[in-house]
């Protein structure tokens, strides 16, 4: 673990040395941006903001943190080339299509990086390892191995990095997740979560390539296939958000708010469970090969149910409960938390967590920026970001496999299962994989 009580960023930025990486190479730089006395920026002494994979998430994560006087945007990366330029003609930074041109920027501290869960590991680790501070939208990773690769190179540069689960920064949340993990609702015996559908396949036919699209760099680690628009978009008809190769889904979609706040609510932010299983059908995901609407995905995906089971005792069900969190039973009453609200009975707990909370959220992304001032972890710090993506990644491998799996939440493998441990990651396309050396 890193030791937060460091030096200045300026002292640490000027011992920093940087290793090199193999496969899709990226230079490795030393950082210029570093801040002045009392964290007032002086006419050199900005932080430097870049975006990579801006789009609608994106945006306003990136609009968030460009509102700091601290900071100044330096450009934004994206395989849309048209789309990166409007942005920077706007804001006055300078667009590029290959986002390693913009990590090589000596003014550029941070990212805001949104692109689609395929792309998000590559980026944020050549981030690190150039000495930038990370923003990851979530889903975190596309793989359990992903998410372990980033959070090790997270330490490894000493790398502020911010997931964004912002319901980690709101107050009613934050409240109600300290009251569950202190006990006071008594032993929770059960939790039931929503029930997010896994993803599905993509055999959409070819459209032209708009002008100013990298394709191929788009699909990047993923098999190279025909451009449709609705694939590039996130959530169209469907959109790549609901197909297997780039995305798990909403399970890891909406999956990585609620299961989130059962993690945080259990006390499990540097674990995860240690057996899931499924009870009801078969898992079938369909093939789409026309546009349509995710509602015939979806439904067939949430098929068969997903339960999990914590070293304590604890059996997470994945039914009815919220899509942004979950129906905790405990010894002494029920307390059903989402986004921003929470109901409980008896009622009066939730009357005394909303008196506690009223005017009390963070700024998720003001957050980040304060701790890159002082190098502090974030509130929704990379590890507790992987945590919890893995719990979503979890349940899609318990429908693909089709059958009770044991989990090591230390080790971050199923014991004794290979073909499971198949599922830890991906094969990558030529020349996008991960590299050799973190």
């Amino acid at each position: 673990m890193p030791n937060h009580a460091t030096p200045s960023r300026r002292e640490f930025l000027r011992r920093s040395a940087l290793a090199g990486a193999a496969g899709f190479a990226m230079p490795y730089l030393i950082p210029s941006g570093v801040l002045a006395a009392d964290g007032q920026p002086g006419a050199n002494d900005r932080i430097g903001i870049g975006g990579i994979g801006i789009g609608r998430q994106g945006s306003g994560v990136l609009q968030g943190a460009l509102a700091f006087k601290e900071c100044q945007f330096i450009g934004i990366a994206d395989v849309l080339l048209p789309r990166a330029e409007t942005t920077c003609k706007r804001l006055g930074g300078t667009p590029y299509q290959d986002y390693r041109k913009l990590l090589e920027r000596k003014d550029l501290d941070a990212i805001v990086t949104a692109t689609p869960d395929h792309w998000r590991a590559l980026v944020a680790i050549h981030a690190c390892q150039a000495g930038k501070d990370v923003y990851a939208e979530k889903a975190l990773s596309l793989t359990i191995r992903e998410g372990r690769l980033m959070v090790e190179a997270a330490r490894k540069y000493q790398r502020v990095f911010q997931v964004g689960s912002q319901q980690r920064s709101q107050a009613v949340n934050d409240i109600s997740c300290e009251y569950l993990r202190s006990g006071k609702l008594g032993k929770i015996k059960e939790v039931v979560g929503c029930n997010y559908p896994s993803p599905w396949e993509c055999a959409l036919p070819g459209e032209a390539v708009p002008e100013g699209l990298d394709w191929d760099m788009w699909c990047g680690p993923a098999p190279l296939v025909p451009y449709h628009k609705d694939l590039f978009g996130p959530r169209a008809n469907p959109g790549w958000l609901s197909f297997r190769p780039y995305s798990g889904g909403e399970m890891t979609g909406w999956g990585a708010h609620g299961l989130d706040q059962i993690q945080c609510a259990l006390g499990m932010d540097d674990s995860g469970p240690v057996e899931i299983w499924t009870e009801g059908g078969k898992f079938n995901p369909p093939t789409y090969t026309e546009p349509e609407s995710r509602a015939r995905g979806d439904k067939v995906c949430q098929v068969p149910m997903i339960y999990y089971r914590y070293a304590n005792g604890v059996v997470v069900k994945l039914d009815n409960g919220s899509g942004g969190g979950g129906i905790f039973f405990g010894e002494h009453g029920k307390m059903d938390l989402s986004r921003g609200r929470v109901n409980t009975n008896p009622p009066e707990i939730a009357e005394e967590i909303n008196k506690q909370a009223k005017g009390g959220d963070r700024n998720h992304v003001g957050n980040w920026i304060e701790c890159l001032k002082t190098r502090a972890k974030p509130i929704a710090d990379v590890e507790i970001g992987h945590r919890s993506t893995t719990v979503c990644h979890l349940g899609n491998i318990a429908r693909w496999a089709g059958r009770r799996l044991r989990w090591d939440p230390v080790r971050e493998i199923f014991p004794d299962d290979p073909d499971a441990n198949q599922y830890l990651d991906r094969p990558r396309r030529k020349p996008y994989e991960l590299p050799e050396t973190i």
